[in-house]
Order: C-alpha cells, then sequence, then structure tokens
C-alpha cells in the first residue's frame, strides 16, 4: 500500500514515518510539506493513501484532501490531527475523506487506518467516532424514516452491499462474501454512493445504520 505523507512540521512527518515503517505491508512513497505539494505527489505518484494533516500553510489539508479527491478518485484520504472539532470531523468527511485521525491516539491506528481505507473501508479515531455516532444519535426516528426513503432508490443488491458496508466490511471482503469480482464491486460502490447523494463510505455506512438494513447493525 502506497502512502504519500502530507504534515508542515518535520518531526511529524518522521514520526509517522516510523510507525507506518514498522508494517511491512505499507510504503511511504513521498512527503509534503504543504496542501500544493500534496496535490502535486499524489498526482506523480497515484497512491492508495494520502495521509493529510489539516493545519497547513498555503492550500490548507482540508482544501487540499477535496482537490486530491477529485483529480484522484482511486486515492482514499486519511485525515490526521491534533484538533478534533466537529467542525473539522464533518467538513472532513463532507469533503469525501475516508477516515480522521488523533495525532494524540494510539500510534496503532496510523497502520490500521491507513489499511482500512486503502482496502476500500472507512476508519475514524474511537473519539471521533464517539462524536459522530452522538451527532447522528439524535433525532434517530426522523433520521431513520429519511434513511429509509433514501434507499428506496437502491435495488435489491445494492441495498444487500449496503448493509455490507455498513458492518464496516471493505470493497475485498464484500466480493468474497457475495462471489463477485472486486472491481464489480467498486462499480456498484460508485453508483450506490451517487444514488445516496452522498460523498463516501462512511456517510454510507450512517444511511446503512440508520435505515436499519439487515446485517447494518
Amino acid at each position: 500500500m502506497r502512502v504519500v505523507l502530507a504534515d508542515d512540521e518535520p518531526l511529524i512527518r518522521a514520526g509517522v514515518r516510523a510507525i507506518l515503517a514498522s508494517d511491512s505491508g505499507i510504503d511511504v512513497v513521498a512527503e509534503a510539506v504543504d496542501g500544493r505539494a500534496l496535490v502535486e505527489a499524489v498526482r506523480a505518484h497515484r497512491p492508495e493513501v494520502a495521509l493529510v494533516d489539516i493545519r497547513m500553510p498555503g492550500l490548507d489539508g482540508l482544501a487540499a484532501a477535496s482537490e486530491v479527491s477529485r483529480i484522484a478518485p482511486g486515492t482514499a484520504v486519511l485525515i490526521m490531527t491534533s484538533f478534533g472539532s466537529d467542525e473539522y470531523v464533518a467538513r472532513a468527511l463532507g469533503d469525501g475523506a475516508a477516515g480522521f485521525l488523533l495525532k494524540t491516539g494510539d500510534p496503532r491506528e496510523f497502520s490500521l487506518g491507513v489499511r482500512a481505507v486503502a482496502e476500500g473501508g472507512a476508519y475514524l479515531s474511537p473519539p471521533v467516532a464517539a462524536r459522530v455516532i452522538r451527532e447522528f444519535a439524535g433525532d434517530r426516528l426522523s433520521r431513520s424514516a429519511a434513511a429509509r426513503e433514501r434507499i428506496a432508490v437502491l435495488t435489491n443488491r445494492e441495498r444487500e452491499l449496503l448493509a455490507l458496508v455498513g458492518e464496516g466490511m471493505s470493497n475485498a471482503g464484500i466480493a468474497a462474501r457475495l462471489h463477485l469480482a472486486e472491481g464489480s464491486v467498486k462499480t456498484y460502490m460508485s453508483t450506490i454512493m451517487a444514488k445516496l447523494g452522498v460523498p463516501n463510505r462512511v456517510r454510507a455506512a450512517i444511511i446503512a445504520h440508520e435505515a436499519g438494513l439487515s446485517g447494518a447493525g
């Protein structure tokens, strides 16, 4: 799994690189000191994952992440920051990020997060996940009704895939479960997210939970 790492602090980059180096399946192929350098590195290397700090000079991490999602949809964006405010989380996920890490969390989360998003899944640091759950737990009945209305446009097969996304399964895992080619799962997921009007798997998984799809919790 090839990773481009973006952070304006050399010590942070060195530390994260060292953490990722302990996982033989992860290779940091380039580093960037700001958002514009990140976009160019992604354009050049087409990595599976862009691991991006929020606060960087010039083009900040969130704006750069949005640009990465536009120019390289095959690159999953994993946001990392010391600041876990709800505003940052909402904007990151709304702009298409596949995950959100806190630098103050368990160092093992970096490898776990990179692997999860590289395999087509999503990853949220536990404190972030707790806040997302609390946010979406409010007004549950109306959200549930709205979610059921949204999934009405999906075919039975698409709902089956969405339920597995709600379980946190990767594209590879879904392909194995449903006896499909992984490429077919990716095509299904693109169609599902387009029909639901969501930018990423995190939002799709939330809709699966809210709609009460079988297997989604």
